[in-house]
């Protein structure tokens, strides 16, 4: 059964902030697979340093599964999750997807705007790289039961919309 919520999308998409805000709306628990991983290996770009991206990916997975073994939750993936085929699996078979639709010129404003450096973009993020990155990823994340576009309104009326969105499909009690 699909008892868990995930939020997809690319980098800087607002995953965390939403998710801590629809959680909130849905009275469940929120989980971040980022920071899960940040508190059992470390800062993301070391990781990724020390033993490459296909170790991060397998670090995900084995994150999610643990939350995914817990009570129903919210889950913020990160914005490469999907790429890895085990994690897009289990993630179909246990979670509703939610992508969070936002173009690309805000994504890039706002991971040139981040603190964080994202491994696979380096410290400046450009649009061509982000475009890129995002034609390849974007197919999974629209595979997604439910699509949300993302960037013109408040972080809390969004929340507000997807669990509106998910309570009318009858996903959760009101």
């Amino acid at each position: 059964m699909k008892g868990h919520f995930a939020l997809t999308g690319f980098m800087a998409a607002g995953k965390s902030t939403i998710g801590k805000l629809l959680a909130r709306e849905l009275e469940l628990p929120f989980a971040d697979t980022d920071t899960l991983i940040v508190e059992r290996h470390g800062p993301i770009d070391e990781i990724f340093a020390r033993v490459g991206a296909e170790t991060f990916r397998h670090y995900e997975f084995e994150a999610l599964q643990d939350v995914l073994a817990g009570p129903r939750a919210v889950i913020a993936l990160g914005g490469g999750s999907l790429t890895y085929e085990p994690t897009r699996a289990l993630i179909a078979e246990r979670a509703v997807r939610i992508f969070l639709d936002v173009p690309v010129e805000s994504l890039v404003t706002r991971l040139r705007n981040s603190h964080t450096i994202r491994p696979v973009l380096g410290p400046h993020p450009t649009v061509e790289r982000v475009r890129e990155l995002l034609a390849l990823r974007e197919p999974l994340y629209r595979q997604a039961e439910l699509t949300v576009r993302g960037a013109r309104r408040s972080r809390r009326a969004l929340a507000r919309e997807i669990a509106d969105q998910v309570r009318a499909l009858e996903l959760v009690s009101a």
